[in-house]
């Protein structure tokens, strides 16, 4: 008869768990543990799936307790190793294999508007929107210092969302003389969640005011040049980010184009795309 030897099992359990936790994918986690109690053991209790999250997705550790609810919806278990490793397993699951799709929603809010409502941040999501049968803008108001930021806050389809890029539309405003690109000098992206949510019953847009004190920004990435080019470009960020929450924060760090009307640096955009 064949003998058989779990190979794990004839390990010092130090090592057995370093090779267990080379696995980068949940579904093989899940496999690993269906082998025999033993390994089941090591993966489960050594929280390999919640690991593994962690490390793809450093968002995900502000998570504070995870739920079960039983077949029957009669109780729940609470933070035990056995439901936070489906939990964790199933969740990166969804995570690495989610739809490409667009991530934006609403608007929510725009640091200055110059003309309101027809330079409005609502007309920054559909490039074929117009005004007047003229491309539909938002437009900052105009500063002294080029060095002013400019902020928009946006509400995406779910709470939790991963975003791998943003992509950003300069406009340029072909009824000025010369044809200016009023882009920014560089971008920065923040992800995050609103501090109350009956905060956000107000309509910031309307009321011409800032949200940015509304939010708890989780993720803030790099600092990224924007070029002065009439066209949509791509911003990858560093790594797909989780965004618990659903609201992006996008920074438009300092001013090139001086509008020859009032000497004053604008920023103008035609739309976002996430």
């Amino acid at each position: 008869m064949e003998t058989r030897i779990d190979f794990l099992q004839r390990l010092k359990p130090v090592t057995a768990l370093k090779i267990l936790a080379y696995l980068d994918d949940s579904a093989d986690l899940i496999r690993a543990s269906a082998v025999s109690r033993h390994w089941q053991n090591i993966v489960v209790s050594n929280g390999l799936s919640k690991q593994l999250c962690i490390t793809r997705f450093p968002q995900l550790a502000s998570i504070t307790r995870v739920d079960e609810v039983s077949h029957d919806n009669s109780e729940l278990s609470h933070n035990s190793v056995e439901s936070e490793h489906r939990a964790y397993a199933s969740l990166f699951r969804a995570l690495i294999t989610f739809p490409k799709t667009f991530c934006i929603a609403d608007p929510v809010s725009a640091s200055s508007t110059d003309n309101y409502p027809q330079e409005s941040i609502m007309h920054t999501l559909d490039p074929r929107d117009k005004i007047q049968h003229r491309s539909s803008y938002w437009s900052s108001t105009g500063s002294d210092d080029p060095e002013t930021p400019e902020t928009l806050i946006y509400k995406l389809t779910a709470n939790l969302c991963v975003i791998t890029e943003i992509n950003l539309h300069p406009f340029q405003a072909y009824f000025q003389s010369d044809f200016p690109i009023y882009s920014s000098k560089s971008v920065r992206f923040r992800m995050g969640h609103p501090k109350s949510l009956n905060e956000l019953d107000h309509n910031f847009m309307e009321a011409q005011e800032c949200a940015d004190d509304k939010f708890i920004w989780r993720y803030t990435s790099p600092i990224l040049p924007m070029a002065q080019e009439n066209r949509l470009q791509k911003f990858k960020l560093p790594e797909p980010v989780v965004c618990i929450g659903g609201f992006l924060q996008i920074e438009l760090l300092g001013r090139v184009q001086e509008q020859e009307v009032d000497g004053k640096y604008y920023i103008w955009s035609v739309y976002y795309y996430s």
